[in-house]
């Protein structure tokens, strides 16, 4: 049973940091809003990295940020907690496949292996932080800046680039918790097995 647990934990985690790297690059995390504008020639949506703008022709013109600094504060701190995410997951792909029962790497020292495996389930709860806090920071200045009566600019909606985000937080989380469990109880039963196979030898 662990070992089916470990290795939907690794699928788990593996599907949460191929999303991420899909999110990134996606172009829609935000996408102009039509509310309340009675005539619309351009819609403009924009990532982490470039703003585009497509008109009624079907022309699309991407630019990308001229500065970093010029940028607002959240869109920093969010590209760096996504690449912090694809970090971590990456460590934790490679731990959890060091560390699951049915690897053959590490040998047959299942206490070393769930350790290994347990410290890849922390690396894919990182990434679902890191992921979930950077998405969730930025939809919340969409919002901020959609219900301000006040705000000049121009009004965003969420795209689809965020509910990617959102997906694979929710799936690295999971994934990680499960691998924790399961590593956990693993140790626990190797250690049990070693102290029952010390009272034999003792009798």
């Amino acid at each position: 049973m662990n070992a089916t647990v470990e290795a939907l934990a690794f699928l788990l985690g593996f599907l949460a940091w191929l999303m991420v790297g899909i999110a990134i690059p996606n172009r829609y995390w935000k996408v102009s809003t039509v509310d309340g504008n009675v005539i619309t020639t351009s819609t403009i949506y924009e990532n982490l990295w470039m703003s585009c703008a497509t008109d009624s022709t079907g022309v699309h013109n991407c630019r990308d940020f001229p500065s970093l600094l010029a940028l607002n504060g959240y869109i920093q701190a969010s590209r760096a907690l996504m690449i912090a995410a694809i970090v971590f997951g990456t460590f934790g792909l490679v731990a959890t496949l060091a560390g699951i029962k049915c690897s053959k790497i590490g040998g047959e020292n299942y206490i070393l292996k769930g350790r290994i495996a347990a410290i890849g389930g922390v690396f894919f709860l990182l990434q679902g932080m890191s992921t979930m806090i950077a998405i969730s920071w930025y939809a919340a200045n969409i919002t901020q800046q959609f219900f301000d009566q006040f705000y000049p600019g121009t009004k965003y909606e969420i795209g689809e680039g965020l509910y990617i985000g959102w997906s694979s937080a929710t799936l690295a989380m999971c994934g990680g918790a499960c691998l924790m469990c399961a590593c956990k109880r693993r140790c626990v039963e190797g250690k049990a097995n070693l102290n029952s196979l010390g009272a034999a030898c003792l009798i």
